[in-house]
């Protein structure tokens, strides 16, 4: 069926959530990746005849918006009574960007630190110490009706602010394969992109796409079964340069004299 809704300045203070000072922090407590989420959509874009560009970055996804810092989405989602709270396991995930992480790697290897175990605990000592660790991604759940929300940051090079946001719900999942369920499946996507159209009007780029510009760096939506991605990759590929380019200009490399 075709588818209908398709960083480095360095700093000296590091985010923690729940309010937890950066002396409390513990690599324990929270989720560690290599590297944030990179996944980006940069097909070619244009509007639909007769359509006119929309103000993407006032779309909101469950009151979160492209550009909202940490503390905004902890204040929404954390410290009140929002329909979506915080999912069970690894709901706040941690990242070191990679090219920072092999100027660790490198650095430590230089003061004899080889052991797997202690290298990866020198890598994160030093990243918390210079503000390279940061919140790369929030994840939430409505357990009344199994919805999800993943959010996902920049690094602190473009101020750690929201570049994308990922909604899900079940509207595609079906009991059973017989007329009933066809139909039951049929009628919960058509309440769902009618729930979409509604709040954030027809799209104006094919069938399933809202867009700023017909740049596809500029902020767009697009919707898909059961699925809206709301997503900024100018600003995702913004921090990705200036983390490559910080990261080149403060490699510790040895003292050469020649």
């Amino acid at each position: 069926m075709k588818k209908i809704f398709g960083f480095m300045s360095l700093i000296i203070f590091l985010l923690i959530p729940h309010g937890i000072l950066a002396d409390d922090f513990s690599f324990d407590d929270f989720a560690i990746v290599d590297d944030a989420d990179t996944d980006m959509t940069t097909e070619n874009v244009s509007l639909n005849s007769g359509a006119g560009v929309i103000n993407v970055k006032q779309f909101d996804i469950a009151g979160a918006m492209l550009g909202m810092t940490y503390d905004e989405i902890n204040n929404l989602f954390f410290n009140s009574s929002n329909l979506y709270a915080p999912r069970k396991k690894d709901s706040v995930v941690y990242t070191i960007n990679k090219e920072w992480k092999y100027n660790l790697d490198y650095e430590c290897r230089q003061n004899n630190i080889f052991v797997p175990e202690q290298l990866e605990q020198c890598i994160k000592s030093l990243a918390q110490n210079r503000g390279l660790l940061y919140v790369s991604e929030i994840h939430l759940e409505r357990d009344f009706t199994g919805e999800t929300v993943d959010i996902y940051f920049t690094s602190n090079a473009t101020d750690n602010v929201v570049w994308k946001i990922v909604y899900n719900n079940d509207v595609n999942v079906m009991d059973g394969e017989n007329e009933k369920f066809a139909n039951q499946r049929e009628k919960k996507i058509l309440a769902f992109w009618q729930g979409v159209v509604d709040k954030y009007g027809v799209p104006n780029s094919g069938e399933d796409k809202w867009i700023s510009s017909e740049n596809a760096y500029d902020p767009m939506m697009q919707a898909f079964y059961g699925q809206l991605v709301l997503m900024d990759n100018g600003l995702n590929a913004t921090d990705s340069s200036e983390n490559i380019q910080k990261a080149r200009e403060n490699f510790q490399a040895k003292p050469y004299a020649f």
